[in-house]
C-alpha cells in the first residue's frame, strides 16, 4: 500500500502478475472520507469495496486494524441492512467486523 496525499495505491501481491492487480483509492483531502476506488467492483457498482475497507482499517503506522476489539458489540449494528442485500454484507457489518466482504 503506497500513500500519497489523497490517494492510496494498493497492489494485490497474491496474484502471479501483481502489477496487473493494482487499484487506487481516493481520499477527500478536506473530509478524509474515502470517495472512490479504481477496482471494477467499485467502478461498476459504486459501492464500498474491499480496497476501501483496507485503507479505512489501516492505522497511521501502516498496519491493519483488521480484528474488532473485545469491546465491540456482537449484535447487528443499528444501521444493518444485510437482509436487503441478497446475502451480501452491508457496510456497517463489514466495518464492525461482524461479516466479511466476499472475494
Amino acid at each position: 500500500m503506497t500513500r500519497c496525499p489523497g490517494l492510496v495505491e494498493i497492489t494485490n501481491e497474491s496474484h502471479e502478475n501483481s502489477a496487473n492487480h493494482q487499484c487506487i483509492v481516493t481520499i477527500d483531502d478536506a473530509t478524509e472520507e474515502l470517495t472512490a476506488c479504481t477496482c471494477p467492483h467499485h467502478v461498476h457498482r459504486n459501492v464500498f469495496c474491499k480496497h476501501m475497507v483496507a485503507v479505512e482499517t489501516t492505522t497511521d503506522d501502516g498496519t491493519r486494524d483488521a480484528f474488532p476489539s473485545e469491546d465491540d458489540d456482537e449484535t447487528d449494528p443499528e444501521d444493518c441492512d444485510c437482509d436487503g442485500l441478497n446475502g451480501f454484507p452491508c457496510w456497517p457489518c463489514v466495518r464492525t467486523g461482524r461479516k466479511e466482504l466476499p472475494n
